[in-house]
């Protein structure tokens, strides 16, 4: 039964690896706040460095029919907040780089600077690094664990391929939005994608995939166009 698998199990049984059988798991046109001024350099065009904008920036929304709840800002680390920062990566301008190592996500933008987000990820051995392209990108999608998932967790049975997986909605492991990662035209089955565990960012807690809050990755989401090319590192 569906009822028999507790919510945070959903929101923690993300994807594997490619090998293992990974499942899913624009201009800056919004304030985006600088937390260390230092780092940011060229235009501060739209950006807001009050913490009233943080506030606003993770409050509780309204998506697509669900009622997302405020992230505590207060509670966490203010360095996985969404914010402006120097590039670090050397990428073209468009690119999105993933720093595993540091939990970040990175938008390139011109001038030497890059958006960048906290991320959770996969946990060690599930991980996946290499260039790609976002082939295509989903509003609160449905979550196809694989075969080989499921065989090692048999309560995922209901939610497998074959029983067309889990529908959308504040459980569902994928949140708000997913982005997903082809390689050489191939699907990596690998995602970046929402979820409402704040805590988890800035950990490696998932199996493979790049998670986001689910306000951050909906900015994300609105930010990038399909064929947007992906670094993970």
């Amino acid at each position: 039964m569906q009822t028999s698998i507790s919510r945070r199990f959903f929101l923690t049984a993300l994807t594997a690896t490619a090998a293992a059988g990974l499942a899913g798991c624009s201009q800056i046109g919004r304030s985006v706040p600088v937390l260390n001024n230092n780092q940011s350099t060229g235009p501060r065009a739209n950006v807001d460095t009050s913490y009233s904008s943080y506030v606003s920036m993770y409050s509780a929304v309204q998506d697509e029919g669900y009622n997302l709840p405020a992230i505590p800002i207060e509670r966490m680390d203010k360095k996985y907040l969404r914010q402006i920062v120097s590039d670090p990566t050397g990428e073209r301008p468009g690119t999105i780089v993933v720093d595993t190592a540091n939990r970040y996500l990175y938008l390139v933008l011109d001038n030497g600077q890059a958006l960048r987000y906290g991320v959770g990820i996969g946990k060690d051995g599930f991980a996946w690094s290499g260039r790609a392209v976002i082939q295509y990108k989903r509003k609160w999608p449905r979550w196809t664990p694989p075969d080989e998932m499921v065989a090692r967790q048999p309560q995922l049975e209901p939610y497998s391929i074959k029983n067309g997986g889990m529908g959308p909605g504040l459980q569902n492991p994928l949140g708000a939005r997913a982005l997903y990662i082809f390689q050489d035209g191939q699907d990596t089955l690998y995602r970046l994608h929402g979820n409402p565990e704040w805590n988890s960012i800035g950990k490696a807690v998932s199996s493979g995939c790049v998670r986001l809050l689910n306000q951050d990755v909906i900015d994300l989401f609105e930010r990038v166009p399909n064929k947007t090319p992906i670094l993970v590192i």
